[in-house]
């Protein structure tokens, strides 16, 4: 397939604004492997990742560097997080590249504009400690990479929360989890927040979206076992993941890591190319949340349908079931743990309170 105009310009502008990356298997003949990702690619020289922004330049990885293009100052609910800092504000930065192809993706300007001629999103030149100084400005504890996956920009993202972390403040990524024993050992030491979309327990609709299932189920198991906080977000598309079969086991695989993992399951709207459905009833997200339950989760949530999916954006005891954070949408309305703990019987509520 020929490659675009667009496309040529933006790929020429975006290789201005890399350096040699970490994350990468050194083989004979200026050949390498990246391992930033569960693909793994091969890389000849002159020859570029999936993800289309990591290349090998004459036996050099090359990868994005000193670029944002996408920058928000949000909720920490948003991510979504609900056990991590409530009711905080958290600095969102993110690239452009992706190494799936989600057809319903709803960050698609930047996931996808070296693949797709429409997404004309644009970057802009700016270093770590101009990022720090927009999140300190703006009253936010945490600094996110988001928008397009923080995976494959994974050095980048150390650098920035390098600089975060001499500022005090807490570092997250909200990533498809397409993960290797290799990057999660490099990104481990500089994160504390990690949410994963575990979007189907099929590996035939994983590999529809351009990843497999294994290396999504053993970077959760990986990023927990590491200590980093995590939470799991699935959405849920009609007749696409929302059996009572598939959701029992994307709930019983999240069990078997941790009861404590808060689930998300959130509501789908029809967007990019997946135009050929409705949004996810409200009857969906209700009988997910129940199929968590039943799994053993302690927090299952509902999210994308504020103050319509009864209390399941509240937290609530797991032990005697007092109310502890209620929430609708995005917005905290109460909040009254006790230094991380049910104010009621003391049981100690799993997350980063404070």
């Amino acid at each position: 397939m020929a490659t675009s105009k667009n496309s040529t310009q933006i790929r020429y502008l975006l290789d201005r604004s890399t350096q040699p990356g970490k994350l990468v298997r050194q083989l004979e003949n200026n050949s390498l492997i990246c391992t930033a990702c569960g693909h793994l690619c091969k890389l000849n020289s002159g020859q570029r990742g999936i993800c289309k922004v990591r290349y090998n330049d004459q036996g050099t990885l090359k990868v994005p560097f000193n670029y944002v293009a996408g920058l928000q100052n949000d909720p920490i609910e948003k991510k979504p997080f609900f056990h991590a800092l409530p009711g905080s504000l958290t600095l969102s930065f993110g690239m452009l590249g992706c190494d799936f192809r989600c057809a319903y993706c709803q960050n698609w300007f930047t996931s996808q504009t070296l693949r797709d001629d429409q997404s004309t999103k644009e970057s802009n030149y700016m270093t770590a400690r101009e990022i720090c100084d927009l999140a300190q400005k703006n009253g936010a504890r945490t600094i996110v990479s988001t928008y397009n996956e923080p995976l494959i920009t994974s050095e980048w993202a150390v650098e920035v929360f390098n600089e975060a972390r001499r500022r005090g403040m807490r570092t997250a990524f909200v990533s498809n989890g397409h993960g290797t024993p290799e990057v999660i050992e490099f990104i481990s030491p500089w994160i504390d927040f990690y949410k994963i979309d575990l979007k189907s327990f099929s590996d035939k609709n994983y590999r529809k979206l351009g990843g497999n299932l294994n290396a999504v189920l053993d970077t959760v198991d990986r990023i927990f076992s590491a200590g980093i906080w995590t939470e799991i977000v699935t959405l849920v598309i009609p007749n696409y993941n929302d059996s009572n079969e598939e959701l029992t086991s994307i709930a019983e695989f999240i069990a078997s890591i941790s009861k404590d993992i808060p689930w998300h399951v959130t509501a789908f709207h029809p967007d990019y190319k997946m135009k050929d459905r409705g949004a996810t009833p409200v009857t969906t997200l209700l009988r997910a949340c129940k199929l968590g339950k039943q799994a053993g989760l302690k927090f299952v949530y509902s999210g994308n349908s504020p103050g319509k999916v009864e209390n399941n954006e509240n937290t609530y005891c797991p032990e005697c079931d007092e109310l502890l954070v209620g929430r609708i949408g995005f917005r905290v309305k109460n909040n009254f743990l006790q230094n991380g703990s049910c104010f009621k019987c003391q049981e100690a509520i799993a997350g980063s309170w404070l």
